[in-house]
Formats: C-alpha cells, structure tokens, sequence
C-alpha cells in the first residue's frame, strides 16, 4: 500500500495518541479530529453500541448540530437503515456499498437527518473486542468531495487496531481514576503525560490556544481537549489557576 508523505505523517500522529492515557471520550473525540485532516472529511460522529438497553450512546460529534444528533439520539437510531449493516462488517465499509447512494437519498433517514447537516458521504469502522462493541468512527463528506475510496478504506482499517486497543486501554483504567486532592498538587502534575505538562507550561507562561497549538503542531481543537484532561487531573476549572498551584514537580 502505497501512502504520501503527508499520510505517513497523520497516521505517524494517530498512532501517538491512540499511545497516550486518556478516557474513552478522548480517544474517540481527538481521532476523529485527525480522520478528518486525514481523510479529507467534512464531519465526523462517534457512538458506543449497547446491547442491554438496544441503543448507540455515548455520542461524540464534530461539525454537526447537536439538536439534530439529539433527533438521531430519540428516533433515527431506530429508524437508521445503513449503520447496523455497516457494523455488522467489523471493518472500514463506505456507506455505498450497503446502500445505493439514490436510494439512500430517498430515505427518511438522509432527508431528515444526513442532509440537514450536509452527511452526503459516508464510511464507518466499529471496532469490537470479541462480541463487545467498544466504539465506533462514522466520517462524512459534502457532496461535492465525492465518496470515499478503497485507499481511503485501507488507512481507516490500518488505525482500527490501535483505536480499539486505545479503547479497551481507557476502560481497563476507568475504575481506579479518581480526582485529585487539591491539597495534594505535586502527585496531581505527576498524573500528566508529558504532553499535558507541556500545554500546562504554555498555560502557566501565558501563551493562547492558538500559540500553542503553532508550537506543538497540533490543532486547537486538541489543545482544548488536553486542557480538559488537565483540568480534571488537577481537580481545576480555569486555566487561570494552573499558575496558581504548587508544587515540587510543577510543569514551568
């Protein structure tokens, strides 16, 4: 398989942080942030199957209305026509090969759903361990990117066991997490990875979103998401208070 410079490069960054410690919500927000660099894609949507109650939860979205995943969340995940199909394949499938693109198009579900927020193209992956569903990549373009394609395919199917590997990582560490003390700062900052103490210094010297993404080359979007893992680890609310704590080991 043949892949350009600029893919060797995303998928060198996908890899890394599928490496990282973060929670379940993280791996999937922050690679879909990626696919969509990577995958010249338009939106991106992220659920976890439950099998107990019937439903797909969880939601993780980007670039789409939130009242019109709220719809998706209380009527069109039972009236979905593609996504229990695409599931059922266990790897990087284009919408378009379980339904006709017009026939699609003819559904309620692309009508009054898709369409509203510009979902013309679609492929999913959803990542199981065993007969556990542990969550799954739903990317999208505009109509007028075209669909996607088998290259396309074969780079989604190439992070699918890292992602799910990531997954199974977040859900193994999700009991033992707790929230740091406040009194107890100097374990807090050993809790961050070292690119977390990396934005938590940029923060304590004052920098912006946007120069610290220039500085790390990464986007602002990932930016945010580690200042919220940051937060939470440090038992914090503003970016404010990270120059205010203390501590033998604090990121300068």
């Amino acid at each position: 398989m043949y892949l350009s410079g600029s893919e060797q490069h995303a998928l060198r960054g996908i890899f890394a942080l599928l490496a990282e410690d973060q929670s379940e919500r993280e791996v999937r927000e922050r690679t879909g942030w990626a696919l969509l660099d990577l995958l010249r894609a338009d939106q991106f949507a992220s659920f976890v199957w439950d099998a107990a109650s019937g439903t797909f939860g969880g939601r993780v979205a980007l670039n789409m209305d939130p009242a019109n995943l709220d719809g998706y969340n209380r009527w069109h995940q039972y009236h979905d026509p593609i996504t229990f199909v695409l599931q059922a394949r266990r790897h990087a499938t284009r919408v378009t090969e379980v339904m006709p693109q017009r026939e699609l198009m003819r559904t309620a579900f692309f009508t009054d759903f898709l369409s509203r927020d510009g979902l013309h193209w679609g492929m999913n992956l959803h990542a199981f361990h065993g007969d556990r569903a542990l969550g799954d990549l739903r990317i999208w373009r505009r109509r007028d990117r075209g669909d996607f394609s088998d290259h396309d395919k074969a780079l989604l199917d190439l992070i699918e066991p890292a992602f799910a590997g990531a997954l199974q990582r977040a859900r193994r560490e999700a009991p033992g997490k707790t929230a740091p003390a406040a009194a107890d700062n100097a374990p807090a900052w050993s809790r961050l990875s070292e690119r977390e103490r990396e934005v938590a210094a940029a923060v304590c010297r004052g920098l912006t979103d946007k120069d610290i993404a220039r500085r790390m080359g990464i986007g602002v979007p990932t930016v945010r998401t580690y200042l919220r893992r940051i937060f939470d680890k440090l038992g914090i609310e503003r970016r404010a208070a990270l120059a205010g704590l203390a501590g033998p080991d604090r990121p300068d």
